[in-house]
């Protein structure tokens, strides 16, 4: 299998270096790393970023508070179609899409890809669906995916990856493709584990957010995106926990498993680099 690593969105927040480590202006540069995985039952993406409709009609799309928040860039250049297109691939022929959550920065282009079937964790769907509480009702926009016609549900528990519980098996997809549950940012956050001729790999999501994060000896997050974190998590205890064993697996198993989370563009822009692909978000 063949992975290429995709930016499908871009954020600016005010902040600059407090957010993203780098930026030497007023504004940070945030990403949105997906995956496209080349398999013998067709294109596989991970994570779908923003979508046509969303760059088209933001604000019957996306909660305000987030569009403000985030100060997201709506250019089509920054979807997982042009992406896929870039690359000289059809669309059409993403098969299945699987997510590590359905907030509205992961999820907002499943409607670009009709026949395709998406794979979630059950648990974040249901979630999704009762949207209880302020943060859930403007991170979470059913207008996103509510024309979603094919989709599987998965519950944890499995034989273990890593020291990770782990969802094996995925229906119609090849079994080098896991889901890892990681609760803590939401109900159903998961990881998605994929074995390469190089390794795997471990899309982590948003389990953490900045690269330093994983650190094992002197782990670090900047302001702005620690306390985006506190904002947006479900379950502070889970989420902690699972960032240590996050930092664990890196530590101990550093050569059969590289390890990215979704939105720093210095690792996205390292594994695109590898591939030879533009990010088309370079860190200045």
């Amino acid at each position: 299998m063949r992975v290429h690593h995709l930016n499908c969105g871009c954020m600016c927040p005010i902040g600059g270096a407090l957010f993203d480590g780098f930026s030497r202006g007023l504004t940070a540069h945030l990403v949105c790393h997906c995956l496209l995985i080349e398999t013998n039952q067709g294109l596989v993406l991970v994570d779908t970023g923003f979508g046509k409709q969303d760059i088209k009609a933001p604000l019957s799309r996306l909660s305000p508070f987030f569009m403000n928040l985030n100060r997201i860039q709506f250019e089509q250049k920054y979807t997982a179609v042009a992406a896929i297109e870039k690359l000289g691939f059809n669309p059409r022929d993403v098969r299945h899409i699987v997510l590590t959550h359905l907030d509205f920065d992961h999820a907002g282009g499943l409607e670009d890809f009709p026949e395709a079937t998406v794979h979630v964790m059950l648990s974040e769907k249901q979630a999704a669906q009762q949207r209880q509480g302020f943060i859930s009702s403007q991170r979470y926009r059913p207008g996103q995916w509510d024309d979603v016609k094919h989709w599987k549900y998965y519950s944890a528990g499995g034989e273990p990856w890593f020291g990770f519980a782990a969802v094996r098996n995925l229906e119609g997809l090849p079994p080098e493709i896991l889901l890892i549950p990681l609760l803590g940012h939401t109900k159903g956050h998961a990881g998605i584990a994929v074995q390469t001729s190089d390794g795997w790999l471990l899309h982590a999501g948003d389990a953490y957010f900045y690269r330093d994060e994983m650190d094992s000896v002197q782990f670090n997050c900047t302001p702005g995106l620690r306390a985006y974190q506190w904002l947006m998590e479900v379950d502070r205890q889970a989420r902690l926990e699972n960032q240590n064993k996050l930092r664990r697996l890196r530590q101990n198993y550093s050569n059969d498993v590289r390890l990215f989370c979704s939105h720093d563009a210095i690792e996205l822009q390292n594994f695109a680099a590898e591939n030879n692909v533009p990010s088309h978000s370079t860190p200045q």
